[in-house]
């Protein structure tokens, strides 16, 4: 398989280069040190990988950017320009005065002078000096979406991100945004697998223009929100980009990295397919940390607004 064979989809924003359909992940917990996560981006360069996806909250931000340099001093790739680097802002900054100093921060850590992407990474904002991994009712606030978005627009209009979107959430959420937004979400990010189809949010973001990529298209076994239920293979694979989905998978394993180049020249028989839309349907990923009777988010339904 020659080194440019993973396809490209276009985004809305007119900023942002084309964004590979198959990309690396780097989120995990506890988090991955930070010469494995260097030695796994090299190597998915060398295989022809070229989408790179991380966030502050996965503290592996110094390690993408750190891998980009090295390989760009090794001749893998001739610039930072090359590759397509997406980055989150955590709920502790999900504040309109916070979201341009959180990117920045994200920019000093990568060593870069723009992200490709940069996303929402939960509907929730918490206090700035709240412990994620110890969260007292008191901690959530209500989420000002309307100056957190604009805040997103405005690190845009700068040129430190080529996009915006906005990952875990639902359709109503993203409805809500695009009813005041002056740049409209490029990509939602969400858990989408066989075993969470979430045909809603699909069918709602391809008609807006939204491209949707997907994390955990394998079901995210190994991570604490993971599940197993999900078909251990390319199929599962094949099946999100048959769905017109970008796919960020998680896999510091060489050959699963070129196994998972491999789902471009086959399709799915009419019998894999059935099977798939026969598989009983069930979100990992339901964000229960940020739920409290007391706080602005009481359930995970609320959470998710019925998109259960």
């Amino acid at each position: 398989m020659d080194l440019q064979s993973i396809p490209t989809v276009t985004l809305s924003s007119v900023d942002a280069k084309p964004m590979p359909v198959l990309g690396l992940g780097t989120g995990g917990y506890p988090p991955a040190p930070p010469e494995a996560v260097i030695k796994a981006v090299l190597e998915a360069i060398e295989l022809g990988y070229r989408m790179f996806d991380t966030a502050s909250f996965y503290q592996t931000e110094e390690a993408v950017g750190e891998a980009i340099c090295q390989a760009v001093s090794l001749g893998l790739i001739k610039s930072r320009d090359e590759v397509f680097l997406t980055s989150k802002v955590w709920c502790n900054d999900t504040h309109a005065d916070r979201i341009l100093p959180a990117l920045q921060k994200t920019l000093e850590n990568m060593k870069l002078e723009y992200l490709d992407q940069y996303l929402i990474h939960w509907p929730v904002s918490l206090k700035p000096e709240a412990n994620p991994f110890a969260l007292k009712p008191d901690d959530v606030l209500p989420l000002d979406l309307k100056s957190v978005w604009t805040a997103m627009e405005e690190c845009q209009k700068l040129g430190l991100t080529k996009s915006i979107g906005v990952s875990n959430f639902s359709s109503k959420k993203v409805a809500d945004i695009l009813a005041f937004a002056k740049i409209p979400p490029a990509i939602v990010q969400v858990e989408m697998n066989p075993a969470w189809q979430q045909g809603k949010l699909k069918e709602f973001c391809q008609a807006k223009g939204i491209k949707i990529a997907a994390f955990s298209p394998l079901g995210a076994a190994g991570a604490f929100w993971g599940t197993k239920g999900v078909l251990e293979s390319e199929v599962a694979l094949r099946w999100a980009y048959e769905q017109g989905l970008v796919v960020v998978m998680k896999s510091f394993n060489k050959e699963r990295l070129k196994q998972n180049q491999e789902i471009f020249d086959w399709e799915l028989s009419a019998e894999e397919s059935k099977k798939i839309a026969q598989i009983p349907q069930i979100r990992a990923n339901r964000g229960d940390i940020f739920v409290f009777e007391t706080g602005p988010i009481k359930s995970v339904e609320e959470l998710w607004d019925g998109e259960l």
